[in-house]
């Protein structure tokens, strides 16, 4: 293999890496969002403020973590089976 060929799937690697951090941060941050403002809307519905608003916040800080603990590993390469998920659009 010559130099410019191991460059070349160096920076494609580089750069799968990157959308994947990229595509991780996105949908932890989403989630985030999603679970508090089902959770605020349910308050709403329901009248039970704030109890669902933060049922939601807790869900929504778990999966955000979860997801960024997923991800840390398959960057470091830990978890062969988190990659092959984080490939398939999980």
């Amino acid at each position: 293999m010559t130099d410019r060929q191991h460059e070349k799937e160096s920076q494609a690697g580089q750069s799968r890496r990157q959308g994947a951090v990229y595509q991780g941060a996105f949908e932890a941050v989403i989630a985030l969002l999603i679970t508090v403002c089902l959770g605020y809307w349910l308050d709403g519905v329901f009248d039970t403020a704030p109890a669902l608003l933060l049922l939601g916040t807790a869900i929504g800080f778990a999966s955000f973590t979860i997801r960024l603990i997923r991800l840390g590993r398959w960057m470091r390469g830990e978890n062969s089976g988190d990659a092959a998920e984080t490939d398939e659009g999980e």
